[in-house]
């Protein structure tokens, strides 16, 4: 197949990338001039895609890496760090908000353009680490190096498709491949129809390995891709086995289409439709719960595992209560409000339960079970039992019993989400919440109640980003 007009859409123009280039250099001047001016001992370098030229038109994340010597305390960099990050937003009429990886920093809107600058220590290797961040001018310098002009066409190749059938985005919300993932890809098997023929093929721990460092065995992940700088890495560790497995079937399937190849580097026609929604969960047959709830001011990427720790661990436990879940999930608009909500197979019990004693050929142990229940206790087949008044007959009464304060410990639950779910919970059917939800239905929020509404379109029929 010819990319050549695919490459046209993707590729950002000389115009995009000149106005880019000119807000990087415009701050890294000014961070470098004034570190000089106040002798704070710095130097800001451009790192990320926009440094390697792998960024696709309209994606330009501008990574300012503000780099300390090594003898600096932790303190002095977060310090100095965000106090350079801030003057030079301020300088440049930006919008400044600070964040929290391994440490603090600052991500400015200017111009149309996220910028961040974050603080980390100039190292020459992986030995040298402090932090996580401090890899990333190590990876710039590496695809500098490494990748040609052709292979940094590839990369956009591999990342426009990875968008486009849902795998590309290494934050905990997706669980893909990140950038620098895809760009190892590319120089381990060439270009992008050769990678996707590669994984077309790939068994559970593919093991990618371009300095042949032989250090794959110390990992036990889906995908194993050995960090080229540095050894005892997998780059591929927040690569979740779902969306590995994902691009695998959106390989093979793109590598069987014919003419519609060219549909995998566009979004698929997805017309929603609230009342197909409604009716597809109808004809279900099972009983939907959603649980709504305030969530904390954290940033999303504290916030989504917290959520997925939760909403798993709610669904864990309406399992180990004979409510039988057979799917769950949950949905943010990283704003105001989350939604869990859990489709039920089972979710109303009879009045009792079969507790099971001990096995008969225990004398002494069923000696005192029988002692201490003498009147109600029977056998099935060689174990003592009795019936047990269940505590909760639905699963409503279960959840409504676990998200109180009484009782929340029974979950395990999100460190900042255990005030604001208790607080300001709603439990509601799915009916009710579409269709009555104040916050849902107001509209000003229509964005975010037509994300919902393709949320819920991916839970009832996942996988239709896959095939075209």
């Amino acid at each position: 197949m010819d990319y050549k007009e695919i490459l046209k859409e993707i590729k950002p123009s000389i115009a995009e990338r000149e106005k880019v280039r000119k807000i990087a250099k415009e701050a890294i001047d000014y961070i470098n001039k004034k570190s000089k001016k106040e002798n704070i001992g710095v130097e800001a370098i451009l790192v990320g895609s926009v440094a390697k030229d792998t960024w696709l038109s309209g994606k330009a994340d501008i990574d300012i890496f503000i780099n300390f010597s090594l003898e600096k305390s932790e303190d002095y960099l977060k310090e100095k760090g965000l106090y350079l990050g801030y003057e030079c937003s301020n300088h440049l009429n930006g919008i400044a908000e600070e964040h929290y990886a391994s440490h603090p920093y600052i991500t400015s809107h200017i111009k149309g353009y996220d910028v961040d600058f974050v603080p980390c220590y100039k190292i020459a290797n992986a030995s040298q680490l402090k932090s996580a961040v401090d890899r990333t001018l190590l990876h710039t310098q590496y695809m500098e190096k490494h990748l040609d002009s052709n292979q940094k066409d590839e990369v956009l190749l591999l990342k426009k498709f990875m968008s486009e059938v849902g795998t590309y985005g290494s934050e905990f919300k997706v669980g893909g491949f990140a950038g620098y993932l895809c760009e190892i890809l590319i120089l381990k098997y060439g270009s992008f129809e050769n990678t996707l023929k590669a994984a077309s093929e790939w068994k559970n721990k593919t093991k990618i390995d371009l300095e042949n460092y032989g250090t794959s065995n110390l990992f036990k992940d889906p995908l194993i891709a050995i960090d080229p700088t540095d050894e005892n890495r997998n780059v591929a560790a927040s690569l979740r086995m779902e969306k590995m497995a994902e691009f695998v079937i959106a390989s093979r399937n793109f590598l069987l289409a014919n003419k519609k190849k060219i549909d995998y580097f566009h979004e698929i026609s997805k017309k929603i439709d609230f009342d197909k929604i409604i009716s597809q969960f109808k004809d279900r047959k099972t009983k939907i719960i959603t649980i709504k709830f305030n969530i904390p001011n954290v940033p999303a990427d504290s916030l989504h595992p917290q959520l997925r720790k939760t909403q798993q661990s709610i669904e864990e436990k309406l399992e180990s209560n004979d409510f039988s879940v057979f799917k769950s999930d949950y949905w943010t608009d990283e704003n105001k409000i989350a939604i869990f909500i859990f489709e039920l197979n089972v979710y109303k019990q009879n009045k009792y339960r079969i507790h099971e004693g001990p096995k008969i050929w225990d004398k002494k142990a069923s000696s005192n079970f029988l002692a201490s229940h003498p009147d109600i206790s029977y056998i099935l087949e060689d174990t003592l039992v009795l019936n047990k008044k269940r505590e909760f007959e639905t699963a409503q009464k279960f959840i409504k019993f676990v998200l109180s304060y009484e009782n929340i410990h029974i979950i395990k639950i999100g460190k900042n989400l255990k005030d604001t779910i208790v607080d300001s919970y709603e439990l509601n059917d799915i009916d009710y919440l579409l269709n009555n939800d104040a916050y849902l239905n107001d509209k000003t929020n229509i964005s975010y109640f037509n994300d919902f509404l393709n949320f819920l379109d991916d839970f009832l029929n996942p996988g239709q980003l896959l095939k075209r």
